[in-house]
């Protein structure tokens, strides 16, 4: 992975069609998705069930872009090999999942994968200022996380001062969170570079009818592009 500041879109599957998921990776990256984004939930640290690493590594044989791992699970060290084996490129943990994000962070990439630390709406941008030296990205989620479809919560404050602390590291911002057309913009003038769209990519299309995921791309690509001057490089 070659490290840009351009915008990148990630649609989660966690929105895609669950009998159908191979051709629905294929359907997303035909229609211009950068990244795959998958959501891990374990119903512990989240109030809900989604994938492990057998369904990870599934997924990974139809993934020709970059797999985009987030494991929204609690204890996490535990199973960052077996995620790492699945063929994720990126690992990404919350920093409120245990007590030793630095810890975390040197596992995943002793793996050899790209390692990110995920923040919740409640957490602080100054909890990761310890930890950009082993950091490739920062996931600020912008919903509760658990369930999709929720409705976007201002974090721009927390991007710009994320954006601030990073200086000229080669991280990433990801934003994971009611990302839309409309407020993709905000999030993209804040700093941010990659985003994480469900519903608003998944909505009105399906394997059998691609194109609105096109469009939906597109619409997200081109506002957050044009609220920017594309400036990102």
């Amino acid at each position: 992975m070659t490290f840009s500041r351009n915008i990148k879109i990630a649609p989660s599957i966690l929105s895609a069609d669950f009998a159908d998921f191979g051709r629905e990776i294929y359907a997303i990256e035909a229609q211009g998705a950068d990244w795959v984004h998958v959501d891990v939930m374990d119903g512990h640290f989240v109030p809900n069930l989604t994938f492990g690493p057998p369904a990870v590594a599934a997924f990974r044989k139809h993934v020709t872009t970059v797999m985009d791992v987030h494991l929204m699970i609690a204890p996490v060290d535990p199973y960052i090999e077996a995620f790492a084996e699945a063929g994720a490129d990126i690992i990404t943990a919350h920093v409120e999942a245990g007590a030793h994000s630095h810890r975390t962070l040197q596992a995943i990439r002793a793996t050899g994968k790209k390692a990110g630390i995920a923040l919740n709406p409640g957490t602080p941008a100054e909890s990761v200022a310890h930890l950009l030296d082993l950091t490739d990205l920062i996931c600020v989620m912008t919903v509760n996380p658990g369930f999709g479809g929720q409705k976007f919560i201002d974090m721009t404050a927390k991007i710009r001062a994320l954006r601030a602390m990073i200086g000229d590291r080669p991280i990433h911002i990801e934003i994971d969170g009611g990302v839309t057309p409309e407020t993709a913009p905000l999030v993209v003038a804040a700093g941010a570079d990659v985003l994480v769209a469900g519903s608003a990519v998944f909505k009105g299309g399906s394997v059998g009818n691609p194109a609105p995921y096109g469009e939906n791309i597109r619409a997200i690509r081109t506002a957050a592009e044009l609220r920017t001057g594309a400036f990102l490089a």
